[in-house]
């Protein structure tokens, strides 16, 4: 070593996961649950793969200067999360994603950011609140007290629940959980707002009905019966409405004008309603305002992984998984394999497929994948009917 020479320490560079997000096209089976069009036919969210890239602070830093104007992209309406390869993988320290910390997993996806911090933790309890005046430091201590214990039960509720699906995942005809994807797996309906699986789509049609399999309204001839019926359910406060409203605006379908703040707004009072599909749009909203397909907002990552843990505790399998990408972005592999961990054992291939590169690379243990799969497998025949395996085949 050379005495009295101050030498310049070259910024860490890390490297980033993806999320899983709902990809825009039908046959793409990627990595975090993200945003994707959802058809008049039907569509419905799948998982796919996104980069982080946001730069955070410490923990538990918070803004809240929320949403302002926001810019729109050319590219697919939504954020397209999905892996380009389709091979299922999330885990960015396997395969071609170790060669090139910048390679872009998506098309007009920014690369990744030299000197993040690689150990971050996200948010794990409702946001703190601000004292009120000068505290004494005894009272300060007992606040801090307060919040790190509410933070670990909220935390511990986070992992206890939402180990099953939500009902909304399920088919409403014969009552099993749709296939994953769900939109490879059925099909979405705007005069009822309900996915019906493919099985039961070919079931109504060999016996001649064209109409809605579930609610027997005649399907929309147009952009403007389809706009009808939605602004119809909407107007009786019906979460999913609202919600699906919201992507339209944001996509500027149906004859409407692209206007992302108008979306973010209904999607926020879907979100009050009780949509889990809304948590995981306004998750991508304020997570990564600047993806390819990014709406500009002010950027608030702990606002969005919150979004998230709202609605994976309902039993949201993209949001639990895109729980378990922000973890392992952050250094936290042990969080992660326990988020996968229960996406994985409800049918969701990517979670399984990074539990596996996990234990490839020491970060899970054989048992741990070993349950994983079982879990995968169990929960992929109980999604399995003779209806579904016909429309399979024949391409319904």
């Amino acid at each position: 070593r050379r005495t009295g020479a101050r030498t310049a320490r070259r910024p860490r560079r890390t490297r980033k996961s993806t999320i899983a997000g709902p990809p825009p096209g039908d046959d793409d089976v990627g990595g975090l649950a993200s945003m994707p069009p959802r058809g008049v036919a039907g569509d419905a969210r799948s998982a796919a793969t996104l980069p982080r890239e946001t730069e955070e602070g410490r923990s538990g830093e918070r803004r809240e200067d929320g949403e302002r104007g926001v810019t729109g992209g050319d590219p697919p309406a939504r954020p397209d999360l999905s892996n380009p390869d389709g091979d299922g993988c999330v885990v960015p320290c396997c395969g071609k994603e170790e060669d090139d910390d910048d390679a872009m997993p998506a098309p007009g996806q920014p690369s990744s950011e030299a000197g993040r911090s690689p150990r971050r933790s996200l948010p794990t309890g409702p946001p703190p609140q601000p004292p009120h005046g000068a505290a004494a430091g005894g009272a300060d201590d007992d606040r801090s007290a307060e919040a790190v214990t509410e933070a670990a039960r909220y935390s511990e509720r986070l992992l206890n629940e939402g180990h099953e699906r939500w009902e909304g995942d399920r088919c409403p005809i014969c009552f099993l959980f749709f296939g994953l994807p769900v939109n490879k797996h059925a099909k979405f309906n705007v005069c009822c707002m309900k996915h019906v699986c493919n099985g039961c789509c070919l079931a109504a049609q060999l016996r001649g009905l064209m109409d809605c399999p579930f609610c027997r309204t005649h399907l929309p001839s147009d952009d403007a019966s389809a706009l009808a019926m939605i602004q119809k359910r909407v107007g009786k406060r019906d979460a999913a409405a609202i919600n699906f409203l919201g992507d339209k605006y944001y996509n500027g379908e149906l004859g409407l004008a692209k206007d992302v703040p108008r979306a973010i707004e209904l999607w926020t009072e879907a979100a009050e309603l009780g949509s889990v599909d809304a948590h995981l749009d306004l998750g991508y909203v304020y997570y990564q305002p600047h993806g390819p397909h990014g709406c500009g907002v002010e950027e608030d990552e702990p606002r969005g992984v919150r979004h998230w843990q709202e609605a994976a505790m309902k039993g949201h399998v993209f949001c639990r998984h895109n729980l378990g990408v922000a973890e392992f972005d952050n250094g936290n592999h042990e969080l992660a394999v326990q988020h996968w961990m229960i996406s994985a054992k409800v049918g969701f291939q990517r979670s399984l497929n990074g539990i596996k590169e996990m234990f490839v690379k020491g970060h899970a243990t054989k048992a741990q994948y070993a349950e994983a799969l079982r879990g995968f497998g169990d929960a992929a025949e109980e999604m399995k009917s003779h209806q579904r395996e016909e429309a399979k085949r024949l391409g319904v």
